[in-house]
C-alpha cells in the first residue's frame, strides 16, 4: 500500500501553530516522511519566530490568521472548510511528533468502516517525561485499539466521550451532520464533538498502533488553570455530559491507577502526585462554580484568558445551570 494513499478516502493534515520553536523543523521532517507535503495545511496564529517559514520550506500550505482570532473550535472548523471536498481531516498539534512514518496511515484505517466518524491515536510520553507524565499517557492511551458507540456509555460513563485534539481525525460528512466544531467552548472542542457524534449514532475509534510522542511537564499552576477550564467546560456543557455520567468516578480510577504505578516505578513522586490531584480537584470544582466568580478572577484562574475577553467566545455563552 502506498504510504501516501492509506485508503480510498481523501484526507488533509492540519497543524495549528504559534511559535512552534526550534523543534518544529524535526516535526516537519517527520510529517513529510509520512504524507505528501501537499496534503498538509498549517494554520498559523501570527508566529513571531520562523514557524511559517519552516512550514513553507517543508512544502506545506500556510494559512495565516490573526492571533486574536484563534479559537480552539472555530480554528479547527476553518480547517475543515479550507478543504471542503476532503473526506477526512487529520489534526496534529505542533508538539505531537509522529512516532513513525506509518502513523497517519494507521490512524486512517478505521475509517474503512462507514460507521466510524472519528479516530484518535495513541500518545506516548517523551523520553524525558517523569513518572506522573508517563502514567497519564499510559492510563489514557492503552496499547489495545477499540471502537465505541453510544451503547458503551453505560460501561464507560463520561470516558465514552474521550478524544484528543493532539492527534485525531474526523470524517467531514459526520462533522457536518453535527454542525461542525463549536466556537463557544473554552477548550474541549474534541470531546464535545465526540459526544455529539456518539449521540448522533456514529462510532468513534481508538487506533493504538498509530502513535505520536506527546506529553507535557505541567507546573502546579498550569495544572490548576487547565482543570479550572475543564470545570468551566463541564458546567457550561452539563446538558451534554450529563447524558454520559459524572467525571468523579473516572477521576477516582485515575488516582488509584497512578498511585499503584508510581509505587512501582517512582515512589518518591507520590507526594507530588497527591498534591497535583488535590489541586486538579479544587480547580475543577472552582471551574464548575465559575458563575459565582468575578470576570477578572476567572481570567486570572484560566489557562485561556482570551475566552473571557469582551470580544471572546464567553460573550455569547449563556449561563447554564
Amino acid at each position: 500500500m502506498d504510504r501516501f494513499e492509506p485508503c480510498e478516502l481523501t484526507f488533509k493534515v492540519v497543524v495549528p501553530t504559534l511559535n512552534a520553536g526550534t523543534d518544529f523543523r524535526d516535526f516537519c521532517e517527520a510529517l513529510r516522511s509520512a504524507v505528501d507535503p501537499s496534503r498538509v495545511i498549517v494554520i498559523d496564529s501570527e508566529s513571531s519566530d520562523d514557524t511559517p517559514r519552516t512550514a513553507r520550506a517543508a512544502g506545506f500550505t500556510v494559512h495565516s490568521i490573526s492571533r486574536k482570532d484563534f479559537n480552539h473550535g472555530a480554528t479547527r472548523q476553518l480547517a475543515v472548510t479550507l478543504a471542503p471536498l476532503t473526506d477526512i481531516t487529520v489534526f496534529l498539534t505542533q508538539d505531537a511528533f509522529l512516532a513513525d512514518e506509518r502513523a497517519i496511515t494507521l490512524l486512517l484505517h478505521p475509517f474503512r468502516d462507514p460507521k466510524v466518524a472519528a479516530v484518535y491515536g495513541r500518545q506516548l510520553p517523551q523520553a524525558t517525561a517523569n513518572g506522573i507524565e508517563a502514567h497519564a499517557r499510559l492510563f489514557n492511551y492503552p496499547p489495545v485499539s477499540h471502537c465505541r458507540s453510544l451503547s458503551d456509555r453505560s460501561r464507560l460513563g463520561v470516558k465514552a466521550a474521550f478524544f484528543s485534539n493532539a492527534f485525531g481525525a474526523y470524517r467531514t460528512s459526520a462533522l457536518n451532520a453535527i454542525g461542525g466544531f463549536r466556537d463557544d467552548l473554552i477548550l474541549g472542542e474534541d470531546t464535545v464533538a465526540c459526544a455529539e457524534l456518539l449521540l448522533a449514532g456514529f462510532e468513534v475509534a481508538y487506533a493504538a498502533d498509530a502513535c505520536v510522542i506527546h506529553s507535557h511537564p505541567y507546573s502546579l499552576a498550569q495544572e490548576f488553570k487547565r482543570y479550572f477550564d475543564i470545570g468551566v467546560l463541564h458546567r457550561r456543557q452539563q446538558h451534554l455530559f450529563s447524558q454520559f455520567g459524572t467525571v468523579e468516578g473516572e477521576g477516582g480510577r485515575f488516582v488509584r491507577s497512578e498511585l499503584a504505578y508510581l509505587s512501582r516505578t517512582a515512589p518518591a513522586t507520590i507526594p507530588s502526585a497527591v498534591l497535583r490531584n488535590l489541586t486538579k480537584l479544587l480547580a475543577f470544582r472552582m471551574g464548575k462554580l465559575e458563575s459565582h466568580l468575578s470576570l477578572p478572577l476567572k481570567r486570572a484562574l484560566s489557562m485561556h484568558a482570551f475566552f473571557w475577553q469582551p470580544s471572546g467566545p464567553a460573550r455569547n455563552v449563556a449561563s447554564q445551570g
